[in-house]
């Protein structure tokens, strides 16, 4: 190698600002960032389309550094292209505090366009952006006027690869040809456990081509020409994604190289001495950053001139198309239409009874009217999760998009595009399944909520309702787990209209939603004006006396039958009062004072839902009971089943009676 070069020089100042990170943190990933670090050059220096000083330029491309351990080379990446990334932020990596934590977190450091670590979830996120970018390149493009044109880069890893989200998404992203798509794979054939030989050695080519992925090798990870020509080539290339597979050294130039050691610990102060005396860099200075490297890497002339460009563009499309031009600005805001909510259609009793998938499913057509940037669909479930536009088209292909995705059989792969679709900006993503297998999508959910993206979650088939499918289709811990990731609102609306409220709720709110929703048929409750105040409260009462002996607490389905367990109790003069909780996050949030009007303390509760009893107690302060299920379920019509495990109305008579003997 020469180490005259400028390329060479700036390289291993990307190397040892990592390295030198990681060993001053004590902990970290340096393999990654010394065998890598020639990709990330080439990519940065001579294709990436950004502006450091506007981090929300919409027309950027977007990287994904989905081998997220790899992060103290992202933020070497950063800091030297001239992002609002301190040198002194990466002398405190993984710090209390600093805005370079072990693993990239979106909207923590400027420029990191996702969340990763979880491999696999970057894979599957950049397929989500490209998607976005090709519905709306077609949505809003004009001749002559490009204005939405960029491409979505990943460097990806062995572990990404092997990861089963990674896979789904991979065939999702073949089929659709998603051709602004092209991941660099970092071909080092390493992970924790040792070489890929132990559990990896599948043809990743002929896996790739398989899924309609054009594959591109490079042979040696250190020669930047050669890598420069194969992201040439797959920029070519419109009608397929790209992989390009570069073959590398984890831990290159120490004396770890090509070991499993280098992956994830520090190299130690006499191997990383070693590994810039091999390299011929400055041994006794850590952080070093030759005036040269910086001149060379900055990228802030170049992005300032692409965006004003691209503004100089805009305001010309904005003359020649002003109405689309307004729509653009609008949904890149995350504005929504105005008077939207006027489209939310309500119900009246006459309308039920109804299941809550088939109410939302109206629901959300009578939406897409008006808010034409929902896009969605359902893990191959849609006549039954009832998410389909109905005046909408497919997305067929990235030459061909609509709003209606069909995502297959897919549920993690759709968690991790959704993800990617929010991020991107533009796009109000929407995505369904049975909430047994929402399970599948749990660590894209929690990632949605770390990030606070904009996704909505349709889960439907919500309780031993389903019926004979058994118990491997009927949740029972589900909808207590999706409660316990912090900043996910959940949401198990009680009939038509509090469905209704749901949607707008999730519309209106920056992070994800999931609406919990019935297969069987539920009455449609006659207080509307009582739902539009109380499910944005996350509670409220529905009916009963002002001075009731007991409450009756209880979600979706199970409202209706607190309801009809009211009225039995009246007919043998107990007073009691029903008390509809949609949302328990949303009720948590409210005043003391309102929260004390719906459950008054010193009045015993007892809570009813088709699901765990495990986090009801905390609502009994005041004596009480918890109806649940504790239990797998089994095969059996709905109605036979929720009487069978105690829910049905004279098993909550009979318990009421017992408490207040």
């Amino acid at each position: 190698m020469k180490k005259n070069n400028i390329a060479d020089i700036t390289i291993n100042t990307l190397r040892f600002l990592a390295a030198d990170a990681v060993q001053q943190a004590n902990a970290g990933h340096p393999g990654l960032p010394l065998g890598a670090a020639p990709m990330a050059y080439v990519l940065w220096k001579k294709f990436l389309k950004h502006n450091p000083a506007n981090t929300a330029w919409y027309d950027r491309d977007r990287f994904v550094l989905s081998a997220g351990h790899g992060s103290a080379l992202l933020y070497a990446l950063l800091h030297l292209a001239g992002y609002d990334l301190s040198l002194d932020e990466l002398r405190n990596f993984r710090q209390w505090g600093s805005k370079t934590p072990g693993h990239p977190e979106f909207g923590h450091t400027p420029g990191v366009e996702t969340t990763t670590g979880p491999l696999g979830q970057g894979f599957a996120n950049g397929v989500g952006m490209a998607m976005a970018e090709c519905y709306l390149a077609n949505k809003f493009n004009k001749s002559g006027f490009n204005i939405v044109d960029h491409n979505t880069y990943a460097i990806v890893s062995d572990g990404d690869l092997m990861e089963g989200i990674s896979s789904e998404a991979a065939s999702l992203a073949g089929h659709l040809g998603l051709g602004k798509l092209i991941y660099l794979y970092d071909d080092n054939s390493i992970t924790i456990d040792g070489s890929t030989d132990l559990a990896f050695t599948e043809d990743v080519e002929k896996r790739f081509s398989a899924y309609n992925w054009q594959v591109i090798r490079v042979i040696d990870g250190n020669d930047v020409h050669e890598i420069e020509g194969a992201i040439v080539q797959a920029r070519e290339v419109i009608n397929k994604p790209s992989l390009i597979m570069i073959k590398t050294e984890i831990g290159y130039g120490s004396p770890k190289q090509g070991t499993s050691s280098a992956h994830g610990e520090p190299l130690g102060e006499e191997s990383l001495l070693a590994t810039k005396d091999t390299l011929n860099w400055p041994s006794k200075e850590k952080f070093h950053v030759p005036e040269e490297a910086r001149a060379n890497f900055d990228a802030r002339k170049q992005g300032e001139n692409s965006e004003k460009n691209w503004n100089n563009i805009f305001n010309e499309y904005s003359e020649e198309h002003p109405e689309l031009a307004s729509n653009f600005q609008q949904i890149i805001n995350g504005e929504m239409p105005a008077d939207w909510e006027s489209s939310l259609p309500y119900f009246s009793v006459n309308d039920g009874p109804v299941a809550t998938r088939v109410s939302s499913g109206n629901v959300l057509n009578a939406l897409s009217e008006v808010v034409d940037n929902l896009v969605g669909g359902s893990a191959d479930l849609e006549p039954s999760n009832k998410t389909f536009q109905k005046s909408k088209p497919i997305f067929k292909s990235a030459k061909n998009p609509g709003q209606n995705i069909h995502f297959g059989v897919r549920e993690h792969g759709m968690g991790g595009i959704a993800n990617g679709l929010a991020l991107h900006g533009g796009i109000i993503p929407y995505v369904a399944t049975f909430l047994i297998f929402s399970d599948y999508m749990k660590a894209s959910i929690r990632l949605a909520a770390l990030m606070q993206t904009r996704v909505i979650y349709i889960f439907t088939h919500d309780s031993l309702g389903v019926g004979e499918d058994g118990p491997t289709h009927q949740p029972i811990e589900q909808l207590m787990s999706l409660r316990l990731i912090p900043g996910l609102t959940v949401i198990r609306p009680a009939d038509a209209n509090e469905t209704s409220e749901a949607w707008r709720i999730a519309l209106s709110k920056d992070g994800p939603v999931a609406i919990i929703l019935t297969r069987q048929n539920l009455p449609v409750m006659h207080n509307i004006d009582q739902i539009i105040e109380g499910v944005p409260r996350g509670a409220y009462i529905v009916s009963g006396d002002d001075n009731p002996q007991i409450i009756l607490l209880a979600t979706g389905s199970e409202v209706s039958l607190a309801e009809k367990a009211r009225q039995s109790l009246f007919q043998e003069n107990i007073k009691s009062r029903v008390v509809s909780m949609p949302s328990r996050e949303l009720f948590s949030s409210q005043s003391e004072e309102y929260r004390n009007q719906v459950l008054t303390p010193g009045i015993p509760v007892v809570t009813v839902e088709a699901g765990v009893s495990l986090g009801w107690h905390s609502y009994l302060s005041s004596g009480g009971k918890v109806i649940g299920i504790d239990q797998f379920g089994a095969s059996a019509s709905g109605e036979v089943l929720m009487a069978k495990f105690g829910l049905e109305v004279k098993n909550v008579v009979r318990i009421v009676k017992e408490i207040l003997i």
